[in-house]
C-alpha cells in the first residue's frame, strides 16, 4: 500500500478568504444551457455565442473540472474532510487555516504533445479550484493534519477534549 504523503497546513491569522455568494440555481441554469448547446450543434457553435438564459454575455465555463467531490464526516474524535483529486500531485495542493476558515486550493495542469510524420498535436488544459469550510468550535486547530494518498486528500480536524465529551441523551416522554 502506498505511504500517505503529509501536506503542511498553513495557519494564517487575519487572512480570511472571501466567500463566493451561494447561488443554488446558477449551476442548474448552466447545466440546462449546456444540455441545449449539445443538441444545437454545441461543438460547432462560436465560442462567443451567448446562451439564451445567460445574463452575462461573454462568460464561459472555466473548466469541466472546476469542483472536485468533497465528503465531510463527523466522528467522536473529530471531523474529516475527504477530497477526490485524481491525477494531481501533492505539490499542487495547498491547505490553509485562517480566522476559523479552512481553505483547500489546487491547480491541475496537463500538457500533451505528439509529433508524427504528417501532423503535430499539442493540447494543454488547466484547471484550479478553491473550497473553504467554516471550522466549528471545539476543533483543536493546532493539530489539523492533511494527508494525500492515491489522488485522495484527507484533512483531519481533531476535536479538543471539551468537545469530545459524550453528549447527554435526553429521553422523550409521552404527554
Amino acid at each position: 500500500m502506498a505511504e500517505p504523503t503529509k501536506l503542511p497546513v498553513k495557519n494564517e491569522e487575519g487572512k480570511t478568504p472571501g466567500f463566493a455568494p451561494w447561488r443554488p440555481f446558477e449551476s442548474l441554469r448552466q447545466e440546462i444551457d449546456r444540455l441545449f448547446e449539445d443538441f444545437d450543434g454545441g461543438m460547432w457553435r462560436s465560442r462567443f455565442a451567448r446562451p439564451m438564459l445567460n445574463p452575462q454575455p461573454f462568460w464561459a465555463r472555466e473548466s469541466t473540472w472546476a469542483m472536485p467531490a468533497v465528503d465531510v464526516a463527523e466522528t467522536d474524535k473529530g471531523y474529516e474532510i475527504t477530497v477526490e483529486l485524481p491525477g494531481m500531485d501533492e505539490k499542487n495542493i495547498e491547505v490553509k487555516f485562517a480566522d476559523g476558515v479552512l481553505t483547500i486550493k489546487g491547480e491541475k495542469k496537463d500538457e500533451k504533445e505528439e509529433k508524427k510524420k504528417d501532423y503535430y498535436l499539442s493540447e494543454r488544459s488547466y484547471g484550479s479550484f478553491q473550497r473553504s469550510f467554516r471550522v466549528p468550535d471545539g476543533v483543536d486547530t493546532d493539530k489539523i493534519e492533511a494527508t494525500f494518498t492515491k489522488g485522495v486528500l484527507t484533512v483531519a480536524l481533531p476535536k479538543n477534549a471539551e468537545a469530545r465529551k459524550a453528549a447527554k441523551k435526553i429521553d422523550v416522554k409521552a404527554a
